[in-house]
C-alpha cells in the first residue's frame, strides 16, 4: 500500500497508508478500536475501494475494486465469523461454490481427496471425519477448515481477522501452530488481534494504526510490547533511556 486514504463522509478512516506486506511471513495488525484496521483489511479484500492511493502486488500498481478483483489476485479474507455453514460437512464447506461435477453430479472421490491433502498440509489432522459436520468442530479445527479453504483456492495472501478470539489455550495454541505453517509455506499473513501474546509469538512484523494512520510499522524487536501498547492508546511512545525510565512523549 502506498498513500492509501479512506474517507466516509467527514470521517478519516485512513491516511496515507503506507504498508508493506512480505511472502512466507506474518503481519500483524494492531490498533485500538476504530483505529482503522477493518477498513483496511477491507480496502485489500476488495469490499471497500479506496480514496486515494495505490496497491501494489508483486511491485505492480493493481485495481482492487471487487471481492473477484482480490479472489483473482490471491488474496483470500478469514473473518471472525469464518463464513462457515454448520450443516454441512468438512468437503462441502471447502468447496462450497466451487464444487466438481461429472455428468451433471458432484464428483466426490476427488472433491474428497483433495480437501484430505489440504487439510494434511496444513497438519489438520485431528478431525474425525472430513465428512464431519463443521458444527460438531472445536474453534481450532473450525480455523483450520477455513484456512484450509483459503489455501485449495491458491491463495497468496490470507488475511485472518481475530483468529483466537474466544478460543481456550489448547485451541489457541492450535490456531497460532496453523498460521506458522501457513507463513512456512510462503503465503503472507495478515492477523488482526487484540491478543498481544498471540501477535508476539507468531509475528514477523508488527503494524499499528491509531485513528488512521499508520503510526509503527517494524519488526517485534523494534516495536516491544510496551511501545506496541503506548501506541495503541495514545498514538505516541515514550522515549526512554538505556535502564528503561520513560524520558518523553515522542
Amino acid at each position: 500500500m502506498r498513500g492509501v486514504s479512506k474517507h466516509f463522509g467527514p470521517v478519516v478512516a485512513l491516511d496515507n497508508i503506507n504498508l508493506d506486506v512480505a511472502p512466507g511471513g506474518v503481519t500483524a495488525l494492531l490498533g485500538d478500536n476504530g483505529a482503522g484496521k477493518s477498513t483496511l483489511i477491507k480496502i485489500i479484500a476488495g469490499i471497500f475501494e479506496a480514496d486515494g492511493g495505490t496497491l501494489y502486488w508483486d511491485g505492480k500498481p493493481v485495481h482492487v475494486r471487487t471481492p473477484h478483483d482480490a479472489t483473482r489476485l490471491g488474496i483470500a479474507t478469514v473473518y471472525q465469523d469464518l463464513a462457515l455453514c454448520d450443516n454441512l460437512d468438512i468437503v462441502a464447506n471447502m468447496f462450497l461454490g466451487e464444487e466438481l461435477g461429472r455428468f451433471g453430479m458432484l464428483n466426490e472421490s476427488p472433491m474428497e481427496r483433495q480437501a484430505r491433502e489440504t487439510l494434511a498440509g496444513l497438519s489438520v489432522t485431528s478431525v474425525r471425519s472430513i465428512r464431519q459436520p463443521v458444527g460438531s468442530l472445536s474453534g481450532g479445527q473450525r480455523q483450520g477448515v477455513a484456512v484450509a479453504r483459503a489455501v485449495m483456492a491458491d491463495a497468496r495472501l490470507v488475511i485472518m481477522d481475530e483468529p483466537t478470539a474466544a478460543l481456550g489455550v489448547t485451541q489457541t495454541q492450535v490456531v497460532l501452530d496453523l498460521i506458522r505453517r501457513l507463513a512456512a509455506s510462503g503465503v503472507a499473513v495478515i492477523m488482526i488481534s487484540h491478543n498481544l501474546n498471540d501477535v508476539y509469538a507468531v509475528a514477523d512484523r508488527i503494524a499499528i494504526l491509531y485513528l488512521g494512520r499508520l503510526v509503527a510499522q517494524g519488526t517485534p524487536a523494534e516495536v516491544d510490547r510496551q511501545t506496541a501498547v503506548e501506541l495503541m492508546r495514545i498514538g505516541v511512545a515514550a522515549v526512554r533511556d538505556g535502564a528503561g525510565t520513560a524520558t518523553a512523549g515522542a
